[in-house]
């Protein structure tokens, strides 16, 4: 379009209009500190063990590592291999991420993630679990708040952090929609979305020199790095969001690595203090 009749200055300033009335093309923002896998190439596979101990999450597990697969661009691939980890401590295996549920107790979480990280920003392993004392209650108890969680815990494990935790669906499991109550029949937020996958790309846009992904037989995890069921073991508490849904805790460990952890807490948690440190409350069943 030819544009006559105007100086420089007046331009300048129509351009700038029409501009800022421009659709706004979103980015994606939410790496988890930085934290990535490291490798030689820029395409991988994780490989993800499978210890659940039902056909449901079997099921759910299967549709998480599908849908993260589903992205022709995404440089990381999911392939369930058999679990290594004791179902209920679901201990750490080098190279691997490890995937569990349990009845882990009315102490106020739905679901936990953790990684260890050596070198600053290279996750070495990770383990993602789902806590069945809240899950085989009528309130958690749907496939949609199940498929959620495990896809969002699963990820975390990649290098992913929160697209929001306000509450609103951003129509990604990377989200803090809850799919319970009068939202329990939506599958909204039970999937990565495009902007999901767009950050997975910004992550693992560079190579490293080395890897930390396991060998086709995996490995032992490194001594002292695993988070245990006593929320202490989770270390200092670092950040918390608004609403009181989600904290991350980071331990120093004597290796000289550091173990990272994501919690995402019950309604029935954050109702009663959105502020605090819910691992020191008293918790009991709904």
């Amino acid at each position: 379009m030819l544009i006559t009749g105007y100086r420089p200055q007046r331009l300048a300033v129509l351009l700038g209009v029409l501009l800022a009335l421009a659709p706004a093309v979103s980015e994606a923002t939410h790496s988890w500190g930085g934290y990535h896998w490291a490798r030689t190439t820029y395409s991988f596979t994780l490989k993800v063990g499978n210890n659940m101990t039902s056909v449901d999450w079997i099921t759910h597990l299967n549709q998480a590592a599908n849908d993260w697969n589903s992205s022709a661009s995404t440089p990381l691939l999911v392939s369930l291999v058999g679990g290594r980890s004791s179902k209920r401590t679901c201990s750490m295996v080098a190279g691997t991420t490890q995937v569990c549920n349990g009845k882990y107790g009315y102490n106020g979480w739905l679901g936990l993630a953790s990684i260890n990280i050596t070198g600053g920003v290279h996750i070495t392993q990770g383990t993602a679990k789902m806590n069945d004392s809240y899950f085989n209650l009528k309130t958690y108890n749907n496939p949609n708040e199940r498929q959620h969680v495990v896809c969002q815990e699963v990820a975390h494990t990649f290098g992913l952090d929160h697209q929001s935790t306000d509450g609103s669906s951003q129509n990604s499991c990377m989200d803090y929609f809850s799919n319970t109550g009068v939202n329990a029949g939506s599958d909204q937020s039970t999937r990565p979305n495009d902007h999901d996958f767009e950050e997975l790309g910004i992550i693992y846009s560079h190579q490293d020199s080395t890897t930390t992904l396991a060998a086709a037989s995996g490995g032992a995890s490194a001594a002292g790095v695993d988070i245990s069921d006593d929320p202490l073991s989770w270390g200092t508490l670092v950040r918390q969001s608004a609403n009181g849904r989600s904290s991350t805790y980071e331990r120093e460990n004597s290796n000289g690595s550091k173990t990272v952890t994501h919690v995402y807490w019950t309604q029935e948690a954050v109702q009663r203090c959105r502020s605090c440190d819910h691992r020191f409350e008293s918790h009991s069943q709904p």
